[in-house]
């Protein structure tokens, strides 16, 4: 087996490159025994490739192979039987090769070199399944000692079987000729052999020889540097003596220095301490003269007075070192500015409580001068006389708080009773002008301007309108078709309550800006939640119960919160609300619609706090609260509309028309639709449309079939016609639903009303064809009809000459006459009704026309009146009529 190993190695693979680790002679299970061998090779370049090779021997004793495959492609290597001894093995590929080998060792020597081919060449790879194998062929379970001894065999095959480089071929080959009596003397080739080797040994032991004595010269050289290290060190040690003597003085001068360093500091410190207590407490000379002597009337003196103030508090709030505030000196310094902040609170106190009184009293007097007209005084020169003292207010606040409450409470009491007085006689003159029959000469007397100036503007031409949706007096006048000259009640109404609105928002809009300003009544929006401002549209009447007023002034970072605010602003306007909603009161009485006025004319100021909490005022709160009656109001108007609607009666001794509540609609949604344009309540008016839309289509049907003199056909579509033409030209989005369905209810019981008010003018002649007809459904053709006695020729013509063109025209005459008596004039729908009648009738005509042809072909009979005549005939009458 290794002659063959051999030669398979020279002859096969190694001019492949290839080298020979495992080999095995085997044959096919159940064929004729061929002679075959596997062998496992590794390629010597790299990376190393491990194949497996099927080789035979051809005819000519030469070996040759014939399949090959890669060990990566071996998925199972099957031993058969892992316990006993057999030469079956399997190798499965992409498909299985079953192989007996020539004896058990080779099979056994085979699989091992397979095994240690996958465990070394195949780290990276998946590599094959050993089954039915023994144990011991593995390397894993083999011991130690067998471990190295198949190593070894290894070691000793590959040397064995591996191939010369060329140099070491070309040295074997020049020994070789320089010996070539070794062929026929080997004992002589031996001893030339011995004797290079013992030359050989002779050179190493030379070589190791030299390298001792150069070994003994390295050992030499350490020693003498082992003796000047030790020189270096005593020195060393000499000059570490020297230098403890000076180290010892130079600790003790580094303790004085640091003494003398802390000494220094600890006076730098000192003097730095007492300048900034001197600064912190020392208040100049020319600022204590100021806040004494100052004059407080002097736009100067009210200068210098905030800022001695300022300095002042900054002196007082300082704050010093933990201890020191104990000292005499500061304990001194601090009463005097103690002292000196009191004698000015009380100057400050004194001048600013004049000033209230004596602003109080001219306010009372500018009244006078306002006459009818419907305004209100402006404050705002005395505003602006009071904000240069702000800040001298807010370093009162913090300094004397009591004088700061007093001088709050002196304002409110005095400033209360002339909003009283002012609010009070502008309402009464607002009821006034409402109640004033309204000429617009009269009107500008009350400072309501018309057609210029006024304050509803007038619209451009795209229906613009002011900032809160105010309609103008041309809006108005187109809507409501009212005289060029003189102002319906209901827009002068409009008039008013805007004027009203526009008086009120500035005045207290900029009592409430003072108040922050000269109090420091903050705004923060915690006191504000989103609740306080719900959409109208959704307030259900006690939503805005929750806008309570709280007492107290509640404080946040030096700055009164709004409760603070709101209730300066609630005492000094006490009566606003109640006056307000006094008037509301009123005006609901005077006229229901107004409150569809005020819903839309509060609105805006509600809803413009909602979206911006940050400046919610005083006005919006109390407009809040107003505009739940009003909502109220506005709902318990639309409740009275359809109540009305639901309890409409009507004559029945003449005829109906028109229905009462049907006009009022029109007039409603006239008006409505006018005042609601671009507002953002129109969520309110389309709930209002659909309930009232809805009991009016109810009752319509009901009056119908209750009323005795008019046709229910007639009632039903004239009102429908009538809603119908109403919602078309107002263009109501939500009740676009609704108009629909009043178009299919007049054109339901308009065609309704035709047919039976014209019946069948032709009763005789279509009850003679209906008879035809009976016959045709039961079998019989239509032109053998005329073989019928009852259905022949001369009935025909005997019916017809029932039917001549002067009887048919008065039958017409009398039908339209009663038309006439049925149909109202306002709706103008009988020529609707006769147009109508006219198609009804020429349908009827060309049935019986249609019929005579089908039934009586070439009988040449025809009516008295062509469907010329009939055309004629209406067109007579109804130019008549």
């Amino acid at each position: 087996m290794t002659a063959i190993r051999h030669t398979l190695q020279r002859d096969v693979f190694l001019p492949n490159d290839e080298r020979l680790i495992g080999v095995v002679h085997v044959s096919k299970a159940g064929k004729k025994k061929k002679v075959s061998f596997l062998c496992a090779t590794v390629t010597t370049d790299q990376p190393a490739q491990v194949c497996l090779h099927k080789v035979k021997k051809t005819d000519k004793d030469a070996y040759k192979k014939r399949q090959s495959w890669p060990l990566a492609e071996l998925k199972i290597c099957d031993g058969k039987d892992p316990k006993t001894d057999v030469p079956d093995f399997d190798l499965h590929f992409e498909k299985v090769y079953k192989w007996i080998a020539s004896n058990v060792a080779e099979k056994n020597a085979f699989m091992s070199s397979l095994w240690k081919l996958s465990q070394r060449y195949l780290k990276q790879l998946k590599k094959p399944d050993f089954i039915n194998v023994k144990p011991a062929l593995l390397e894993e379970y083999l011991s130690l000692d067998q471990a190295k001894v198949a190593q070894s065999e290894d070691d000793l095959n590959n040397e064995d079987y591996q191939a010369l480089s060329g140099r070491e071929e070309a040295d074997l080959e020049r020994m070789m000729a320089e010996c070539e009596f070794a062929i026929g003397n080997a004992e002589a080739f031996i001893e030339r052999l011995a004797n290079d080797l013992s030359v050989l040994d002779g050179a190493n032991i030379h070589s190791i020889i030299e390298s001792q004595q150069e070994v003994a010269r390295l050992m030499f050289l350490l020693d003498d540097s082992l003796r000047e290290v030790n020189k270096v060190d005593s020195s060393l040690d000499e000059y570490d003596k020297m230098l403890e003597g000076v180290r010892v003085h130079m600790e003790i001068m580094e303790q004085k220095d640091s003494m003398i360093q802390i000494q220094s500091q600890n006076h730098g410190q000192l003097l730095s301490g007492v300048e900034t207590i001197m600064q912190k407490l020392d208040m100049p000379h020319q600022q204590q003269l100021a806040l004494l002597d100052r004059d407080l009337g002097s736009p100067k003196g009210i200068m210098d007075c905030t800022a001695a103030a300022q300095v002042l508090q900054e002196k007082m709030d300082a704050e010093l070192l933990p201890g020191l505030g104990k000292m005499r000196a500061v304990v001194e310094q601090r009463e005097l500015l103690t002292n000196l902040q009191e004698k000015f609170a009380q100057r400050l106190a004194i001048h600013l409580n004049n000033v209230f009184i004596q602003q109080g009293a001219d306010m009372s007097e500018m009244m006078h001068t306002l006459g009818n007209r419907l305004t209100l005084p402006k404050h705002f020169t005395f505003h602006r006389d009071l904000i240069p003292y702000a800040e001298l207010m807010q370093w009162l606040r913090k300094a004397d708080r009591t004088s700061f409450q007093q001088l709050g409470k002196i304002y409110t009491d005095n400033l209360k009773k002339v909003y009283e007085r002012e609010l009070k006689d502008f309402f009464e003159r607002a009821r006034q002008a409402v109640m004033m029959k309204g000429k617009t000469a009269d009107i500008k007397k009350y400072g309501l301007k018309g057609d210029k100036g006024s304050t509803t503007p007038e619209p451009s031409r795209g229906g613009a309108r002011t900032k809160t949706g105010t309609p103008s007096l041309q809006e108005f006048s187109a809507n409501l078709k009212a005289a060029e000259t003189d102002l319906n009640e209901k827009q002068k109404f409009d008039m008013v309550f805007t004027q009203l609105l526009n008086e009120i928002q500035p005045m207290c809009n900029s009592e409430q800006d003072f108040c922050t300003k000269f109090f420091g009544y903050g705004l923060d929006t915690e006191g504000v939640d989103a609740e306080f401002f719900p959409m109208a549209d959704q307030v259900d009447g006690g939503s805005f119960s929750r806008y309570k007023k709280h007492e107290g002034h509640d404080e946040v970072d030096g700055k009164l919160t709004t409760h603070g605010m709101r209730k300066v602003m609630g005492e000094l306007f006490q009566c606003l609300e109640p006056e307000f909603k006094s008037f509301v009161t009123f005006s609901e009485r005077m006229d229901n619609f107004n409150s569809v006025y005020m819903l839309v004319r509060i609105s805006p100021h509600v809803m413009s706090s909602e979206t911006q909490a940050k400046s919610a005022s005083y006005f919006s709160i109390i407009m809040a609260n107003c505009l739940v009656e009003v909502k109220r109001n506005f709902d318990k108007y639309m409740d009275n509309l359809i109540r009305s609607v639901e309890e409409t009666r009507i004559s029945k001794k003449s005829k109906c028309g028109i229905l009462p509540f049907v006009k009022e609609f029109e007039t409603f949604a006239c008006q409505a639709e006018s005042v609601f344009k671009g507002s953002d309540l129109r969520g309110n008016l389309d709930k209002a449309y659909a309930k009232l839309a809805l009991a009016q289509f109810r009752i319509i049907h009901r009056v119908a079939l209750e009323h005795q003199k008019t046709p229910s056909d007639v009632i039903i579509f004239e009102n429908f016609h009538h809603v119908h033409d109403v919602l078309s030209r107002l263009k109501i989005t939500c009740l676009e639903s609704e108009r629909k369905e009043a178009k299919q209810q007049y054109q339901d019981h308009l065609q309704s009303y035709v047919r039976d008010s014209l019946g069948r003018p032709m009763e005789k002649l279509n009850h003679f064809f209906e008879g035809i007809q009976v016959l045709v459904s039961q079998g019989v053709k239509e032109e053998e009809v005329g073989y019928q006695i009852q259905f022949s020729k001369q009935e025909l013509r005997k019916i017809i000459k029932e039917y001549p063109q002067k009887e048919v025209k008065k039958n017409l005459d009398n039908l339209i006459k009663k038309v006439e008596k049925t149909l109202c004039e306002e709706e103008n729908l009988i020529q609707v009704v006769w147009r109508m009648m006219q198609e009804d009738f020429i349908r009827q005509y060309k049935h019986i026309e249609t019929m005579i042809g089908r039934c009586y072909p070439g009988s040449k009979i025809f009516l008295e009146f062509t469907i010329q005549d009939v055309l004629q005939f209406f067109t007579d009458i109804a130019q008549s009529h």
